[in-house]
């Protein structure tokens, strides 16, 4: 397909003010392709849990990157991701790739489905992101000093949302990906205690670790009108199912990895942090 071709087609960005999918529409817009939103607050708005809403944000789309919130592993996203797939290879969407979790046996039912649905397609399975402790979950309790959560020693491969985005986008762009299932990490493992001490370094202040029990943490979750499963996800940490390194990022793009050092020092440098 010519560089033209690619530049008068739509692709679809759910979540596209999101973490991931922000990052993505931003370089897509930058290679001069059209991108479209898709979020409930978009034009036309896009919504998981109103199918009305899915064909008319499809109309005139090529290509769709599918993030599903909160998680593919929340009961239903697997029904609702295969029959979205479905419409958007009806309404001419082809190339679908999808934004999965390493581990997550529930996540693959829904990669499944995607595939059934005849689409040209890519699974992008990511590791923990490093942008968790800069724009979401864990912001408030970098700023706070003290992050507290279920996951005792238990390490993990943080991956930066920068790489998965570059990895998505050449899964949008070029065929070779078609067909491929890319398993993201960082360059090493590293327990919340590890990544406390790296956020120190990075900040000049103190910020500790403090390990607290699964239903101490949804008694916070509770409090916080967050939905509980969210627990659950750390089960996969506790495990040690992704206590080893992948090399998605390698195998997409040629590279390796950015550090988890180099993204606190440049997120402390953003000024996010600054308390």
């Amino acid at each position: 397909m010519t560089q033209n071709a690619q530049n008068t087609q739509i692709t679809l960005v759910i979540g596209g003010h999101g973490k991931t999918g922000r990052r993505v529409a931003e370089r897509l817009t930058a290679l001069g392709r059209q991108v479209r939103i898709g979020s409930r607050t978009g034009e036309p708005a896009f919504d998981w849990n109103e199918p009305a809403t899915w064909a008319p944000a499809l109309e005139g789309v090529d290509r769709v990157y599918v993030t599903y919130y909160p998680d593919l592993a929340f009961p239903g996203a697997a029904e609702q991701v295969g029959e979205f797939s479905k419409v958007a290879v009806a309404n001419g969407a082809r190339r679908l790739v999808l934004l999965s979790g390493r581990g997550e046996e529930a996540a693959e039912v829904s990669e499944n489905n995607l595939k059934a649905s005849g689409a040209d397609w890519t699974i992008v399975r990511s590791s923990w992101f490093n942008q968790n402790f800069s724009e979401s979950f864990f912001l408030e309790p970098v700023l706070a000093g003290e992050i507290a959560l279920p996951t005792g020693d238990a390490v993990e491969a943080f991956v930066d949302a920068d790489d998965l985005a570059d990895v998505v986008v050449a899964a949008l762009s070029d065929d070779k990906h078609i067909g491929k299932t890319y398993e993201l990490s960082g360059p090493r493992l590293l327990s919340y205690s590890d990544v406390a001490v790296e956020l120190s370094k990075a900040t000049g202040r103190e910020i500790k670790y403090i390990s607290v029990t699964n239903e101490e943490y949804r008694a916070v979750l509770r409090e916080n009108n967050l939905p509980e499963e969210f627990a659950d996800l750390f089960t996969m940490i506790l495990d040690g199912r992704n206590a080893h390194l992948v090399h998605g990022v390698e195998e997409a793009l040629g590279r390796k990895p950015k550090d988890f050092a180099d993204f606190a020092r440049d997120a402390a440098a953003s000024g996010v942090w600054n308390v």
